[in-house]
């Protein structure tokens, strides 16, 4: 087998969608300036972590998205096997990304989300719409893992409780509505009247900001900083969205209103797992 040969011949699916996985949390790490959210300017409302962080622990989750791929061709079909071998190789990947984080969480969510669709993905025909490969995760998401640690006072189920607001795990077991419903047609949207694939992207993000329900800001800020965010994302969107004047200095204000009050929105763990087809 010649050199050439070597170089281009296919990636295996699992490792390609390993690659597509890791490459969605660096572009979403990357992207910016997103309101209060580390980026390419700095840390945003966190204090432990930035932008290098955020790439090592990208890098470090590439076998955990491999293995559970490959556990969905190998298994073949949505079921409590596949539920609870994502669930195992999850759990695994959440400790490598400790070990290189020095134990800050930075890709707990996005394991969850970004797993859920690569075994999705891998079960699928060629070609499928996002649409069927997120119903598929939603259906693999509403399999309970009975080997899952229960953490009845995580800061989620608290928020839960405490607002009726719905968080990532019911996003997912929805099929993920509001990347569906919001942010990929936001971004197509964007793409068609020429913003830039950027600032398209930023715009997808701010879709689903301005509707989510988001349990992070609402543990961080409470209802007043809900409402600051999704008031603030919708008013980006009507001023012309990120690529125009207006709607960049309607961001500015929405960054310094979440960072006021150190609130940093979640949604960027469904944005990580948009798939931005050409």
């Amino acid at each position: 087998m010649s050199v050439s040969t070597l170089i281009h011949a296919p990636l295996p699916l699992a490792h390609w969608l390993a690659d597509a996985a890791v490459d969605a949390l660096i572009d979403e790490a990357d992207l910016s300036p997103k309101p209060a959210l580390v980026d390419r300017r700095g840390t945003g409302a966190h204090h432990d972590l930035h932008l290098g962080l955020m790439h090592a622990s990208a890098l470090a989750l590439w076998p955990c998205f491999k293995e559970m791929a490959e556990a969905a061709l190998a298994l073949g079909e949505v079921g409590l096997p596949l539920r609870e071998a994502l669930g195992r190789i999850g759990r695994e990947g959440e400790r490598a990304m400790l070990a290189t984080t020095g134990g800050v969480n930075t890709h707990r969510g996005a394991i969850w989300a970004l797993g859920l669709l690569v075994a999705a993905r891998a079960l699928g025909e060629p070609g499928e719409d996002a649409s069927a490969v997120a119903a598929r995760a939603g259906r693999i998401a509403l399999i309970d893992d009975r080997f899952a640690p229960r953490q009845p006072d995580s800061h989620g189920l608290q928020v839960q409780r405490r607002y009726g607001a719905r968080g990532a795990r019911e996003q997912a077991q929805s099929g993920f509505p509001a990347v569906l419903g919001h942010g990929l047609p936001q971004l197509r949207a964007s793409r068609s009247r020429g913003a830039g694939e950027q600032n398209a992207r930023l715009d997808a993000l701010l879709a689903i900001m301005a509707t989510l329900d988001d349990t992070c800001v609402l543990w961080r800020a409470g209802p007043q900083g809900l409402h600051a965010m999704q008031q603030g994302a919708r008013a980006i969107l009507d001023a012309g969205g990120s690529a125009s004047l207006a709607g960049r200095r309607r961001l500015r204000e929405l960054d310094a209103s979440l960072l006021a009050l150190n609130a940093s929105p979640g949604a960027r763990r469904l944005a990580g797992g948009l798939p931005v087809p050409r």
